[in-house]
């Protein structure tokens, strides 16, 4: 399996070089039923925005994967397998993988796996975000009240499709949608 760590010591330059921000890099196989096929996704943002368009997400493309390109001829092979590139926008329902992440969104509703439980039992919550105090979540979970848990105990996380949310979020640029162009068959 890739070096996660590794790759994003890589990939976290070329994402600010075009001054974007990193929001996450993921390695797995699969993803639609019977595929076989390793994917590396990196979810990147632009910070005026929030977001990336097409133009934005084919350049991070093409820059990331000329820097691996680069390193596999130098000797350095990050990735072994055989695998697909996947850049996007970490969408309107986007994980929550940096502190600022929970800052941005507090009042807004997350779904949150947990490593270790929490009350007792419990690895997985969901509900409001009430703020971060150092690296220390708070969360409004709709079956508890109050839980606290430290960032390093977070499996995954990502915000829950609301109106609220849907509400709060910046419309994305749309200019030249209604634009088609057509080429001409030589």
């Amino acid at each position: 399996m890739a070096d996660i760590a590794r790759l994003t010591e890589v990939i976290e330059p070329e994402v600010k070089a075009l001054g974007f921000d990193l929001v996450r890099v993921k390695y797995f196989k699969g993803g639609e039923i019977g595929d076989e096929d390793f994917t590396l996704q990196v979810m990147a943002e632009d910070p005026a925005t929030g977001q990336l368009v097409i133009e934005q997400c084919a350049a991070l493309s093409h820059r990331i994967s000329d820097r691996l390109d680069d390193l596999e001829e130098a000797g350095d092979v990050l990735i072994a397998d055989a695998y697909r590139l996947e850049v996007s926008s970490p969408g309107i329902d986007r994980p929550l993988t940096r502190a600022k992440d929970w800052s941005a969104w507090t009042g807004h509703e997350a779904r949150v796996q947990l490593v270790e439980p929490v009350d007792g039992n419990r690895k997985s919550v969901q509900g409001d975000i009430q703020g971060i105090e150092g690296d220390v979540v708070t969360l409004e979970d709709r079956k508890s009240g109050p839980v606290s848990f430290p960032l390093a105990n977070v499996h995954s996380a990502k915000l829950v499709l609301t109106d609220r949310l849907i509400a709060a979020t910046r419309p994305i640029d749309t200019s030249g949608a209604d634009e088609i162009l057509e080429e001409q068959e030589d």
